[in-house]
C-alpha cells in the first residue's frame, strides 16, 4: 500500500500551493518536508530525486514527481478532476494554464525590488485578459467544464483569492466569477482549508524570500 503523499518545498506558497489546493479538494492527506537549508536541496540533488534539479517535488504512489503541471495533471486524473473525455481535458488544460500564467506573475512579486509596475501590469491583465474569459464561461453554469468540478475550478478559486489579496474589489465587475468563488468556498474541504490552522500558506514574507535565496544560492534580487 502506498504511503501518505509527501510534499518537498519551502514553507510557503510558490508553485506548491496549487498542489496543496488540489490535494485538499480531492481530500487527500499529505505531509510536508520544508526546505530550509542549501544542504537539504543538495542532498535531494545527489540522491537523484529532482529530475531537472527543481522543486516542487511530490512523493505519491511510489513515485517522485516534479514539474508542477505534470503533478497537477496526475492528481486530477487520479481523483477524477480532469473531465470526462479528451475534449473536456483540453478545455480544462487551457483554462488551467492561463490561470497558472497569471498566478506566476503574482508569485514573483516578493522577489522584485520595485513591484509597483508589475502590480499595475497584473491588475490590467487580470481585468482585461483573464477574468473576462471566466466571467463569460460561468454565465449560467456552476463549473467551468462539463458541469462538474475540475482542477481548473480549483485553480480559478486560488487565483481569485490571490488577486483579492493584492487588489481589493477586483471582482466587483465580475459577478459570475465572484458567485463562483462563493460556491467553491462552501465545499467542506475548501472551507476547512481557508480557516486558520490549515496547511494553506500565508502570503510570502521576507523570511520566505530569504530562505529561497539561501537554498538556491541566489546572491541578490534582479
Amino acid at each position: 500500500m502506498a504511503g501518505k503523499v509527501v510534499l518537498h518545498y519551502f514553507n510557503g506558497r510558490g508553485k506548491m500551493e496549487s498542489i496543496r489546493w488540489l490535494l485538499t479538494v480531492a481530500e487527500v492527506e499529505f505531509d510536508e518536508v520544508h526546505l530550509t537549508t542549501r544542504d537539504q536541496y543538495k542532498k535531494l540533488l545527489s540522491d537523484g530525486d529532482l529530475m531537472f534539479q527543481q522543486v516542487p517535488m511530490v512523493e505519491i504512489d511510489g513515485m517522485k514527481l516534479i514539474q508542477t503541471k505534470a503533478i497537477l495533471n496526475y492528481i486530477a486524473e487520479k481523483y477524477n478532476l480532469h473531465g470526462k473525455d479528451i475534449k473536456d481535458r483540453v478545455m480544462i488544460n487551457m483554462y488551467s494554464e492561463g490561470l497558472v500564467d497569471l498566478m506566476e506573475m503574482i508569485m514573483i512579486l516578493p522577489f522584485t525590488p520595485d513591484p509597483k509596475p508589475k502590480l499595475d501590469n497584473i491588475q490590467a491583465k487580470a481585468t482585461e485578459r483573464y477574468l473576462p474569459v471566466f466571467e463569460k464561461v460561468l454565465s449560467g453554469q456552476i463549473y467551468l467544464v462539463g458541469g462538474k468540478l475540475s482542477v481548473a475550478d480549483v485553480l480559478l478559486l486560488e487565483c481569485t483569492l490571490m488577486l483579492e489579496e493584492k487588489f481589493t474589489g477586483i471582482l466587483g465587475d465580475f459577478r459570475n466569477v465572484k458567485a463562483f468563488q462563493g460556491r467553491m468556498t462552501e465545499i467542506p474541504a475548501v472551507n476547512r482549508f481557508l480557516k486558520p490552522g490549515s496547511k494553506r500558506k500565508p502570503q510570502p514574507d521576507d523570511q520566505y524570500v530569504k530562505t529561497v535565496m539561501e537554498v538556491f544560492d541566489i546572491k541578490s534580487l534582479p
